[in-house]
């Protein structure tokens, strides 16, 4: 199978990922990018900031016309996220590969953990729990998106698969406004973590890079679509479980 075909096929997954749970980009585009395409680790994780970027654009786009997106508390973990993600992409760099590969696996493998959880605990999916329903401190919610940031800047992910649960267990989102929200937050930590890796990793495959970005692009239009026909626990566990198995796989080639 040509590289082109598989940079398509991994691309319309990984736009389906982010379309439909709002989460997940980098947790897919990154394996794939390095196991399926030959990438680097390092250019493997600035390829998936650009990629997840676009695509969370496209997605975002898509779920504030239907109205699931709170800007106001987004825009807050967004902003407390930003400084962080750009200092941690720059740490990046200077991370040995081997290490970064299984801090990426420990944490695919605990996000999927919470994603079971929040699966088994989530109400149906057009269940509304309301703002007013829980208000934590403005501390707090910037503590988080800090702490999505340095995740999103060292390890190259967007940290949607941890800005979903944090926004329906701690502040009581429904499904589908955690969705939306996260890909806000994804968008905004994603570009802010790549401009410092853009100069310091060299060259990418464009000939990789394009077609998997415009595949991943396409497909965020049908996850969202997935998302209003699917339930939120449905979603959840079909996709903790294919992090579960992405994780194991990282892991083991890690430690090999």
């Amino acid at each position: 199978m040509t590289a082109l075909v598989l940079a398509l096929l991994a691309g319309a997954v990984v736009g389906l990922a982010l379309g439909g749970l709002g989460a997940g980009g980098s947790m897919l585009a990154v394996p794939a990018l390095v196991y399926l395409l030959g990438f680097t680790p390092a250019h493997a994780g600035t390829a998936g900031l650009l990629i997840v970027a676009a695509t969370s654009l496209t997605g975002l786009l898509a779920h504030s016309r239907a109205g699931r997106v709170r800007w106001r508390t987004g825009l807050l973990f967004a902003a407390a996220g930003l400084p962080v993600a750009a200092a941690a992409g720059a740490l990046s760099t200077r991370v040995p590969a081997a290490v970064l590969t299984t801090g990426f696996a420990v944490l695919a493998a605990l996000a999927a953990s919470r994603m079971l959880a929040a699966a088994r605990k989530s109400p149906s999916p057009g269940a509304t729990s309301g703002e007013a329903a829980v208000r934590p401190t403005a501390l707090r919610s910037a503590g988080a998106g800090a702490g999505l940031g340095a995740v999103t800047g060292l390890l190259g992910v967007g940290g949607g698969f941890l800005a979903v649960p944090a926004l329906v267990s701690v502040l009581a989102f429904s499904m589908a406004e955690a969705v939306g929200t996260s890909l806000m937050v994804i968008s905004a930590n994603s570009l802010a973590a790549l401009l410092p890796r853009l100069g310091a990793t060299g060259g990418l495959d464009w000939a990789v890079v394009a077609p998997f970005t415009a595949a991943a692009v396409l497909g965020a239009w049908d996850g969202k679509r997935l998302a209003g026909r699917f339930s939120g626990r449905t979603l959840q566990t079909a996709f903790a479980v294919a992090l579960l198995a992405v994780a194991a796989l990282m892991l083991v080639d890690s430690l090999g």
